[in-house]
Order: C-alpha cells, then structure tokens, then sequence
C-alpha cells in the first residue's frame, strides 16, 4: 500500500482541505491563527539564537538557521493550526467555485490578524519577559529585524527586492504544505516540510509571518541596553526600527509577494493542470 498521494490526488484533496478551512467560526480562525504565528514565532525565536555568534562558514550557517526554522510549519501542519501563508492555497477551490470570494477574504483576514497577534504576543514574551535577550541573542534580534526595514539593497528597488523574496518564499512554503499533506504518515510529513523550509530560509527569502516575529523581537530589545550594546549598530539605524516601518518597509511588499508566490504559482497552477484539466 503506497503512503502517499499522487499529484493528481493531492490536488484533490487541496480542494476539500481548504473547503473545510470555510467551517470554522470567526473565534475558531482567530485562535487557530494566535496559536500558528506563536508556532512560527517560536522558530524565528530558535534560528535567532542558531544564528547568534561567529561563523565562519555562512553558508553552513544558513543551512542550520534554515533547518531549525523548518520547525514552525512542523507545529503548524500536525498539531493543526491556521497559518495565513499556506492558506494562500484557497486559491484552488475558489477556482474550482467550491468556496465563494467573501468566504476566502474571511479566512484570510481573521487568520492574518490572528497569525500578528500570536507572534506580537510571543516576542513580548521572550523578549520583554524572559531575560534571554538582554544580550548576544537580542544583538542577533537587532541585527535580523533592522536588515529587514533598510533600504539599502544594492542595485534594486527596496519594494520589489521584498516582494520577491517574498514570492520565492511562498512558493517553497506552499511547496511543503502539499508534501506534507501528501504524505500518510507522521516522518513522511516531517521530510515534506523540512527541505522547502529549510531552503527558503537559507535562500534568504522573505515570510511575511516569521517577520510579525522577527521585527517585533527586534523593535522590542531596542530597550534593552545589552542587546543594543551587542548588536553593534549605529544608534540612527536603531531609530529606523519602528513599528511603522515594519509595515512601509516590509510587511506590504512581503504579503503581497506571499500570496503570488502560494496563491497563484501553487494554487492556480495546480489547480489548473491536475483538476480543471482532468474535470475539463
């Protein structure tokens, strides 16, 4: 007996997984939301700490920053939670009018408010409550979250620099929901899962959800003094990090580029070959 789907099956069965997201109550989304950007929270949180230090090997490093991050979408997929980014995917039973527009705007709303609120809510709580950042880690917390609102990309526009790491990653992303989905049992779902996530880190895209931790994180230690000592920056690109900024100068572009990545280049391409086509 084979333990996984095909492609053909699994497009399928994204259809009647993202008609059940539809079911839930708003409160439902909300919770299930907090609970999925806590998940990824807690593995921008880890990657933060594995990235920590000298290395001399940066390519290494990425690999390790990327493989320890691949445990969000791990605590995403087989707890179960709602995470906005894979529910790009809706994209394919919209297309298949199995679910209406309101009903894919409804989850996507609430899930993304619900995705910012739990991962705001777990930077507070390991940065401004634990103690662990008042240091070498938070430096590194500095460091990730004023690279993500500079603009200083040599030779391309800041916006579209952004939103095209971004598509890079939900491409990936989306990628490892339908391997994990495809998979039939609990190791086959892990493996599914670690090699796109683990590449989209090291590639240096861009997750407009990681980033509702990562930034915050960062925006958080500037008010502790070990942290900023240890980041080494300039206190005026300190003063660019700001919650105003992790919109204007990131969370824009990188949401947008996140939904062309998952919603369109997976959603409607497979949506269009394996059940349009075979329907038509």
């Amino acid at each position: 007996m084979k333990n996984y789907l095909t492609p053909e099956e699994l497009a399928s069965s994204l259809v009647t997984w993202c008609e059940a997201k539809i079911q839930r109550s708003t409160l439902q989304l909300l919770l299930l939301g907090f609970l999925a950007g806590a998940y990824i929270g807690f593995a921008a949180h880890l990657a933060t700490i594995v990235g920590s230090g000298d290395f001399a090997w940066i390519g290494i490093k990425k690999f390790f920053v990327g493989a320890v991050f691949s445990l969000g979408l791990m605590l995403v997929i087989i707890p179960g939670s709602e995470l906005w980014t894979g529910n790009t995917l809706m994209t394919a039973a919209f297309l298949e009018k199995k679910i209406t527009f309101t009903q894919v705007m409804r989850n996507w709303v609430w899930v993304y408010l619900g995705n910012l609120a739990g991962s705001i809510f777990l930077a507070w709580m390991i940065v401004g409550q634990t103690g662990i950042m008042d240091g070498v880690f938070g430096g590194t917390a500095l460091q990730i979250a004023s690279a993500k609102v500079s603009h200083e990309v040599v030779g391309h526009s800041h916006s579209w620099a952004y939103f095209f790491r971004a598509v890079g990653c939900n491409w990936l992303v989306c990628l490892a929901v339908l391997q994990a989905m495809a998979a039939k049992d609990i190791g086959g779902k892990i493996l599914g899962i670690f090699f796109p996530i683990m590449a989209f880190v090291a590639s240096g895209f861009e997750h407009a959800i990681a980033n509702m931790y990562f930034i915050p994180a960062g925006i958080l230690a500037k008010k502790l003094p070990g942290a900023c000592s240890a980041s080494g920056l300039d206190p005026a690109v300190l003063d660019q990090l700001s919650w105003g900024t992790m919109w204007q100068s990131n969370l824009i572009s990188v949401t947008l580029g996140n939904f062309v990545g998952g919603g369109l280049f997976v959603g409607v391409i497979y949506w269009w070959v394996y059940v349009r086509q075979k329907r038509g």
